[in-house]
């Protein structure tokens, strides 16, 4: 985790202190179970709770257990005891680590998937408000970053608050998906431990019972929830390269807000750079990256191996961090986005018309011209205004062919742009329901 896109409330989940706790109460709440069971004396889970629910773990202190045994669930166990006391015997029994690992690690990535359903959250409010601020705000459509036909700003707004919609309802699919306990010891058969105990922990932990766990909770989970997070950085990324585009000098439609005392440049004191945007694409690119170690640690051997454990001590913290920052300055981002009408309705008007050209063709072959000469009518008209040769309207209607099937005034009729705009309630009905 880098500090520079850190944010702490997302750091925290991740800190060594909040695994410790973690583990604490899984053990705990397994204790408990095994207390009601009459495995272990009751007056033991409940001296457990009483000696360590409100201790302060020494992480140095398991630092320095971990570098004699090499064992970091031993070290803590270990730390435990010498808090809790010889009460500390009946921890831990019949569980094996993965049980404490692998459930801590579900803890922390459900937690971390409720920071960033509350982060698309505030990213959906501030596409929405500026969707219908924009709604009828006319602008071009561009297929191969070239002029195709008119469209509104808000539309463009719409179509990112629908893909933010279906990324909201795959991360909670995701979190859902991981949100699993296992407490079922060395090789999954709970010959240690009754099956009761990983239900109560579960329980207790927010967390729904593993059907069938190995030594380990089944990887494809969590490969699915890391994939998540990297198809919803791709959507960051998608909407931060509309903005720079649109910030382009040629272009200059859509604008990163530039606050007072801000620089663009070292050297060139009047630039104003997309760099917020840019910065959203290359940390949509860390939190994709994220997702490849994760499919990768599906494939473990036999029961269990720790392949998958140094990835995801690294791609936990990193990719949730990563994503939760992004997402949050995106919010940020399109809250504050200067937005330009007047420089949309000169782009419109700059190609003299042309963005009219499907209207005419439908318009010849209604009228009677086969679709191969009405296109050809058209192309020969549209070609010169590429290379400023007139003007579209004007050159139309001094064409004999197309005057053989439209009137000037006819002509005129498929100039009209806000023919383009008929069905913007419609679309934005669909996407943000009747309100």
């Amino acid at each position: 985790m880098i500090p520079r896109y850190t944010r702490p409330e997302m750091a925290s989940i991740w800190e060594p202190q909040t695994r410790f706790k973690i583990w604490f109460e899984i053990e705990a709440h397994a204790a408990d179970a095994l207390a009601e069971i009459g495995t272990i004396p009751k007056e033991a889970a409940k001296t457990i709770w009483a000696k360590a629910k409100n201790a302060t773990f020494d992480v140095a202190r398991i630092d320095e257990i971990e570098r004699e045994t090499k064992h970091d669930v031993i070290a803590f166990l270990t730390h435990l005891a010498e808090i809790v006391g010889p009460e500390a015997r009946f921890v831990h029994q019949g569980m094996t680590s993965s049980d404490v690992l692998d459930t801590c690690f579900n803890v922390q990535l459900t937690r971390a998937a409720d920071l960033l359903l509350s982060d698309i959250d505030k990213v959906l409010a501030a596409l929405k408000k500026r969707a219908f601020e924009h709604k009828m705000t006319p602008t071009i459509g561009r297929s191969h970053g070239i002029h195709a036909e008119p469209v509104t700003f808000g539309l463009k707004l719409a179509y990112a608050y629908a893909e933010f919609s279906r990324a909201r309802e795959r991360l909670v699919a995701a979190r859902k998906e991981v949100a699993t306990c296992a407490i079922s010891g060395a090789v999954g058969t709970f010959a240690q431990i009754d099956p009761r105990v990983e239900e109560h922990v579960a329980k207790a932990m927010g967390l729904v019972p593993e059907p069938i766990s190995t030594q380990v909770i089944p990887r494809d989970r969590h490969a699915m929830y890391f994939a998540t997070l990297g198809v919803i950085a791709s959507s960051v990324e998608r909407l931060s390269i509309e903005i720079r585009h649109l910030q382009r000098t040629e272009v200059l439609e859509a604008e990163e807000f530039f606050s007072e005392g801000q620089k663009g440049s070292s050297a060139m004191p009047h630039k104003r750079n997309p760099v917020l945007s840019e910065n959203l694409t290359g940390l949509s690119r860390m939190v994709r990256a994220y997702a490849m170690p994760a499919m990768e640690n599906v494939a473990l051997w036999h029961e269990r191996d720790i392949s998958h454990s140094s990835a995801e001590r690294m791609i936990g913290p990193d990719a949730t961090v990563t994503l939760d920052f992004a997402l949050m300055r995106l919010a940020g981002l399109i809250e504050k986005l200067l937005v330009y009408p007047a420089n949309m309705q000169k782009n419109l008007d700059r190609l003299g018309g042309l963005v009219h050209s499907q209207r005419l063709l439908i318009a010849l072959t209604q009228k009677g011209a086969s679709r191969e000469d009405a296109y050809k009518y058209v192309q020969r008209n549209a070609m010169p205004v590429w290379r400023g040769e007139g003007d579209f309207q004007t050159l139309l209607k001094k064409d004999r062919d197309v005057k053989k099937h439209l009137s000037d005034a006819e002509i005129e009729e498929q100039f009209d742009l806000g023919y383009h705009f008929k069905h913007v309630d419609t679309i934005f009905k669909r996407v943000f329901g009747e309100a």
